[in-house]
């Protein structure tokens, strides 16, 4: 019997959409080039789902009705060129599971301060008693989510190649918090390829929903001049904050909130909370439950996460910060000399918006990909210091070494993990072992 559909992706989300198609007694079959993961694996097997790893056979994606595309696979493959020269749909994990859900879906996208936005909305909905989940890039897949639990809101962090492939998928709120060239090794390198993928987030959008926007962003301003927009725009902006006063204004309801109340500081942390804060009040959620939310609200781990002080200085997890603009914002944060360590799998990124914030905060670099040449090319005019290492140890051990009291170590950087790690999470906990060793 052929299979109806076809997952390809043996991660987060190409099982939990495999899981869900199960649960809904759909005819389904995984592949994944790669071997499974043992916790993937026997969820596929608990739950009788067919599959095969190390490679992909060809008969089976062309015997299907639909394939769902897991976001880590490119477009552009060979296996799916020739699914397309069968007119065989593609759809995203995201657009498959919307079609099983009547959830309130509230998506955040942008290329930083993603997590951040969509961990602050979830917190302020759930501790004001409402029935909201969280997932997406972030924790448990969309169709996970869906199959496991029935929500009234659902909180989605929505990366670029999420939002490829998507037809019918539809947020009642989304938001869009900053716009700046990232994997564009993926799109060609074109940041307008990059772009269009983002602004997949208001397909479907009508007049009765929202779009929240950062419009101190240039891109995203000069997007909206080009694109129709039929949904109700709402800008959060620095223009919103007077004498250390955060002051929204949603349907002519104002919160003020005083930045000093917030747990997150820096001014991309204001922002973030500016957006949260816009989604509770259309959500009519009170504004003593808004700023109670945003004040105590725990910070994420892997994001300017603070992990120990070690003869006065300060070593930081910024492992997220996978793009120049990420560590734009934490190098702008630093108030102290900064050992900067950083490098990685090179995503087609421009580091000249960083060469006056590195010359007035870094005394050092440790560069941790397997080729450093592009940041060791753009900043050696301005550090005297540029190391390289081979691993997350000797790279903490180095930046020991160099520190002096009221430094900064801080791990932020700039490209993807994946030449020496499992991913950003797996580069953030070698950082914290390391530093726990020394």
């Amino acid at each position: 019997m052929n299979s109806q559909i076809v997952v390809i992706g043996g991660g987060e989300s190409g099982v939990g959409a495999a899981y869900l198609a199960k649960k809904k007694g759909i005819n389904v079959f995984l592949s994944e080039r790669n071997i499974i993961e043992n916790k993937f694996k026997k969820i596929l097997k608990q739950n009788k789902i067919d599959y095969e790893e190390g490679g992909h056979t060809l008969s089976k994606f062309l015997d299907a009705n639909e394939i769902i595309k897991s976001p880590g696979i490119p477009e552009n493959i060979e296996l799916l060129n020739k699914v397309k020269l069968k007119k065989i749909p593609i759809i995203s994990e995201i657009e498959f599971a919307f079609r099983f859900t009547n959830s309130n879906i509230i998506s955040v996208t942008g290329s930083n301060g993603k997590t951040t936005t969509c961990s602050l909305i979830f917190h302020i909905l759930k501790n004001s008693g409402l029935n909201v989940g969280l997932g997406g890039n972030i924790g448990n897949s969309f169709s996970f989510m869906i199959a496991k639990k029935k929500y009234d809101y659902i909180v989605l962090e929505l990366s670029s190649f999420q939002l490829e492939n998507i037809s019918r998928f539809r947020s009642f709120i989304s938001v869009l918090t900053n716009l700046s060239p990232d994997h564009l090794e993926r799109y060609d390198y074109s940041f307008k390829n990059y772009i269009n993928s983002k602004f997949n987030i208001l397909l479907n959008q009508n007049k009765n929903d929202f779009f929240i926007y950062n419009g101190d962003d240039q891109t995203i301003n000069y997007e909206l001049e080009q694109r129709q927009i039929i949904s109700k725009k709402i800008s959060f902006s620095q223009n919103l904050v007077k004498n250390k006063l955060i002051n929204i204004n949603v349907n002519n309801s104002k919160l003020m909130i005083p930045i000093e109340n917030l747990s997150l500081k820096g001014n991309h942390n204001i922002q973030n909370s500016m957006a949260a804060a816009t989604v509770a009040k259309i959500l009519n959620i009170s504004d003593n439950n808004i700023r109670e939310s945003l004040g105590n609200f725990k910070s994420i781990e892997h994001r300017l996460e603070h992990v120990l002080t070690i003869q006065k200085v300060k070593y930081i997890n910024d492992s997220k910060a996978t793009n120049v603009n990420a560590v734009y914002y934490a190098l702008d944060s630093m108030k102290s000399s900064t050992i900067w360590i950083a490098g990685g799998v090179d995503k087609g990124n421009n580091y000249n918006e960083l060469i006056p914030l590195v010359r007035e905060k870094v005394k050092a670099i440790i560069c941790i990909g397997i080729d450093n040449t592009k940041i060791i090319e753009a900043f050696s005019p301005f550090v005297d210091q540029i190391i390289e290492c081979n691993d997350m140890l000797d790279a903490v051990k180095m930046a020991y070494k160099v520190a002096k009291p009221k430094n900064c170590v801080l791990l932020s950087p700039a490209c993807s993990s994946f030449d020496l790690f499992k991913n950003y999470e797996d580069r953030g906990i070698q950082f914290k072992n390391a530093v726990r060793k020394l």
